[in-house]
């Protein structure tokens, strides 16, 4: 039956494909359901996977780390678009696998949503798993983060592969406890830059130590609960770092790790958390300090992450938030923008976004930083204004325009510098939107890479 499975699966890719559909999840869809669930089991893989997961920042990192294995002669099998579930990959798999379901790759690096990782390696044999973070996101899928971080905590039990972890997210660090066994853990960290505080500033998950329930002391915070702690009872938290980053300055931008100094192409501490992971991957796997160095200060994933973009003579840039983290993050990047400005925000509540938007009220908007106006739009345009507006921001400066093109227009009616804000099943209907006023009025867009 597992030659019939691939058979069919390729048939529905090519028929998908023909009919000009990306074929992204609906081949694996199908086959979950005539395999009970088993659909990524399918396939013979031999070559090392590294896999890459966590609430915020794992497109962005994974697409990274490919470009760092993207050699002459290298092949490469990644989602670089997502569809991160078991579904997701499998129909990927379908598509560079032969008749008896073997695939053909040097590697593969596959980004994995953080609930399907014990799904998916449990069917495939992982050997680098890379955790970026935890906070509460998709309530209504996810359920709260805690019993998601012990989904990954089981699966990590039995896991001996090369374990990379933010070793400021207590969240994240503790999964480095799970199996004893495993002599391949390894903790990235980040030194405080300028805006760290002593303080928590907005909403965050990581206050109580895992292991013994005392509260965390921290020296700081970066961002959310995102910061260097450790528990004064048992000690949890001190762990020896594997690659440090420091003397974040982000003005130029700049950081250094060791000898190395390295210019990314963004400004923003959640940033430099990305790319310190990155160059954890790099040097795990002995890559060459300029072919990072490179990647990092060269290379941007332009699919609606800080993607910049001109709307006739402004300047706009185009970011993701689909949980309250990334929405103050988000935030926290557009306040250090020098001068006025005003902010776009698209807001969805579609299945894949998670219908309860209840979080939105975790968003510190009251933060805002010389934001002269703001334009609300999505199927939940009216929720976020209200928002807004109880956050104690004017409320005659706040415009509701639920269509998209119509927000934009009403968004690029005055002049200035222009940040949007979308979630998950926003983004790309705003980067639509943004190159249809483009193609109308004028500017420019960023071409995917």
């Amino acid at each position: 039956m597992k030659r019939f499975y691939i058979l069919l699966g390729k048939l529905i890719v090519k028929v998908l494909q023909l009919l000009g559909k990306n074929a992204g999840n609906l081949p694996g869809g199908i086959l979950w359901t005539l395999t009970r669930h088993k659909c990524v089991s399918l396939f013979d893989v031999r070559c090392p996977i590294i896999a890459v997961t966590g609430t915020n920042g794992k497109t962005s990192v994974t697409n990274y780390v490919t470009k760092l294995f993207s050699q002459d002669g290298v092949k490469i099998i990644t989602n670089k678009a997502g569809n991160n579930l078991d579904t997701g990959i499998c129909s990927l798999l379908l598509q560079h696998c032969n008749w008896k379901g073997q695939v053909d790759a040097d590697y593969l690096i596959l980004e994995t949503d953080e609930s399907h990782v014990p799904v998916v390696y449990s069917q495939l044999k992982l050997e680098t798993l890379v955790v970026l973070n935890f906070f509460r996101d998709q309530l209504d899928r996810n359920g709260e983060v805690e019993t998601l971080i012990l989904k990954i905590n089981a699966f990590c039990k039995t896991f001996t592969g090369n374990l990379i972890l933010n070793g400021d997210d207590p969240n994240t660090a503790r999964l480095g406890q799970a199996n004893p066994e495993n002599k391949n853990v390894k903790y990235f960290h980040v030194e405080p830059y300028a805006n760290a505080t002593a303080e928590l500033f907005e909403a965050g998950e990581g206050r109580f130590c895992p292991f013994c329930g005392s509260a965390l002391k921290y020296d700081y915070y970066q961002y959310s609960h995102i910061g260097k702690f450790a528990c004064p009872e048992c000690g949890y938290g001190t762990h020896t770092p594997y690659l440090t980053a420091s003397d974040i300055d982000l003005q130029k931008p700049s950081f250094r790790i060791g000898e190395n100094t390295y210019t990314p192409a963004l400004n923003s501490i959640y940033h430099v958390y990305n790319m310190t992971a990155v160059a954890a991957v790099a040097r795990l796997y002995n890559i060459d300090n300029g072919i990072l160095a490179d990647a990092v200060s060269n290379y941007t994933v332009k699919n609606g992450r800080m993607e910049a973009f001109t709307l006739g003579e402004n300047p706009a840039v185009l970011n993701l938030a689909k949980n309250p983290v990334g929405a103050n993050m988000t935030l926290r990047v557009m306040n250090e923008m020098p001068g006025e400005k005003e902010l776009l925000f698209v807001l969805n509540d579609n299945i894949a976004d998670g219908l309860d938007v209840s979080w939105i009220w975790d968003i510190n908007f009251s933060v805002f930083e010389r934001v002269t106006r703001v334009v609300t739009s999505g199927t939940r345009a009216h929720d976020i204004a209200v928002r807004i507006k109880c956050s104690g921001y004017d409320a005659s400066r706040i415009i509701v325009r639920p269509q998209l093109d119509e927000a934009v227009e009403e968004f690029n009616r005055t002049a200035g510098q222009k940040f949007v804000i979308a979630n998950y099943t926003a983004v790309q209907p705003t980067r639509s939107a943004l190159k249809r006023y483009i193609e109308k009025h004028g500017g420019a867009a960023n071409e995917a890479d």
